[in-house]
């Protein structure tokens, strides 16, 4: 979700970490009245705007001291990055844009997400999505938001027939550049998959008979991304490339599943992604002129 969490006390610490999963996750250490964290604050919020896939968390030295000795801060404003929980690096200071450079990184060697996009999984508006011809057991929420975790347990699928009808919007304007699937029974993982953008209240015969934005004929190998290879390692998905040009602006996007791999009675998908970008972007030049590198000492 795009903003910054504020942590009220050390034992909120620990379960706001765990919620990011294998995310990335950013946290400010900062401390009421601290002039250079009052100075980074904007930069930071708007961090969180340019990279809705990562968690930004702010955390007050002084109410959450037990946290801060944990994490070994000494100086504030101080940024910690997690992913699965751990330290994978550190800032020290006011520089927003060195701060940008260590989160893009690791934003970008996140598997499966290439350079200068990111995973909108925390853009999409849960309220706004629907699925047409889903089972009642099997609905859209089993196969969104499901963090790179593979469960062949956990899968949406069709009721009557094969066919899907989805439609994921997202709470604000998006660049996308390619969608995720991932499915365990690769005789129900779709085949022919019709795209279409802006479109929110389709039913199937606008799907099949409507103008679509692109047309996708799915592959086995595009699809089993997730698999476990034997040893306990979970591949990424594939990304499959979707036409850059004709998903620009894009609020809403449905997609019909209009048949699987193996002629099955039904379709099933385990996760749905989409990689891209927000349109909204933050432009961090207006921080890299900040005075005061070192952090502030506190007590």
């Amino acid at each position: 979700m795009v903003g910054v969490k504020a942590i009220e006390s050390d034992s909120d610490f620990q379960p706001a970490l765990a919620a990011s999963g294998a995310g990335l996750t950013v946290v400010q250490f900062s401390m009421a009245g601290c002039e250079p964290c009052v100075r980074v604050g904007p930069a930071f919020a708007l961090l969180s705007s340019r990279y809705p896939g990562v968690a930004f968390l702010r955390v007050d030295v002084r109410e959450c001291r037990a946290t801060a000795a944990l994490h070994g801060v000494s100086a504030t404003p101080t940024f910690l990055l997690f992913r699965d929980g751990l330290r994978v690096d550190a800032h020290e200071g006011v520089n927003a844009a060195a701060l940008e450079e260590k989160i893009a990184r690791h934003v970008e060697s996140e598997p499966g997400v290439p350079r200068g996009r990111v995973d909108l999984t925390h853009l999409v508006d849960r309220a706004g999505c629907q699925c047409l011809n889903e089972s009642d057991e099997r609905g859209l929420a089993n196969c969104l938001d499901r963090g790179g975790k593979a469960d062949p347990s956990s899968y949406l699928e069709s009721d009557c027939d094969e066919q899907l009808l989805i439609t994921v919007a997202f709470n604000q304007p998006v660049k996308l550049f390619s969608v995720r699937m991932r499915a365990s029974d690769l005789g129900r993982a779709p085949k022919s998959v019709r795209v279409f953008t802006n479109r929110p209240s389709m039913d199937f015969d606008d799907a099949e008979r409507g103008a679509a934005t692109q047309t996708l004929e799915l592959t086995e190998e595009q699809l089993c991304g997730g698999a476990d290879d034997g040893g306990g390692a979970v591949a990424a998905a594939t990304a499959i490339p979707l036409c850059y040009v004709k998903f620009q602006n894009v609020q809403s996007v449905a997609l019909f599943v209009a048949s699987n791999q193996g002629g099955e009675e039904t379709t099933r998908i385990n996760e749905l992604s989409f990689i891209g970008t927000p349109m909204q972007f933050t432009n961090m030049s207006d921080f890299k002129r900040v005075n005061g590198e070192k952090g502030e000492g506190h007590e």
